[in-house]
């Protein structure tokens, strides 16, 4: 016969919201998997000149080209070490809605295990970060602090608007040029 308790916390683990752990250095992170479409090793890049050093490129996926970033250079100034666990990540990146399927790829390390949890158990951190907003809640277990990313506020609106550009408008039948 199992405990009252128990039952509950398993209950509630199936039923909370799954996450995809990662580490920058020592620190941990997670990214909600309903943001994930897609993991893939790590790739080679193709520079975009006078981007921030922590934008390392694009590359091509599906006939598509995918901005990508180093999420230990945009969080702590240093690259990803090149590891087996250092995997590429496609994130649904969602801030223009005529556009849902834009994709962003982010580097991360150790991004290997998941999480099942109830979001409510992440608390407000109390801080201001503004020089990185997309730094979330924080939770709590055995292992120490595990830190929310909200994929939708990673770049600033100057370099999201040089990955992802408006496409030009248009033409309407009977307009001139």
């Amino acid at each position: 016969m199992s405990k009252p308790g128990l039952a509950k916390s398993t209950a509630s683990a199936r039923a909370g919201r799954l996450f995809l752990t990662f580490r920058i250095g020592a620190e941990r992170f997670a990214l909600a998997v309903t943001e994930v479409a897609e993991v893939l090793p790590l790739q080679t890049f193709k520079p975009i000149a006078q981007t921030p050093h922590w934008v390392r490129g694009v590359f091509a996926h599906r006939g598509e080209l995918v901005p990508v970033i180093d999420m230990s250079a945009l969080s702590f100034g240093q690259s990803a070490p090149q590891r087996t666990s250092t995997r590429l990540v496609l994130v649904h990146y969602r801030f223009d809605p005529l556009r849902p399927q834009l994709l962003l790829g982010l580097i991360l390390e150790q991004a290997t295990d998941t999480l099942r949890c109830d979001p409510a158990l992440f608390r407000d951190t109390g801080l201001d970060n503004r020089d990185a907003p997309y730094l979330g809640s924080v939770l709590e277990d055995e292992k120490g602090l595990l830190q929310w990313v909200s994929v939708q506020a990673l770049l600033p609106d100057s370099v999201r608007a040089l990955l992802f550009p408006q496409p030009p408008a248009r033409l309407q039948l009977g307009e001139e040029g």
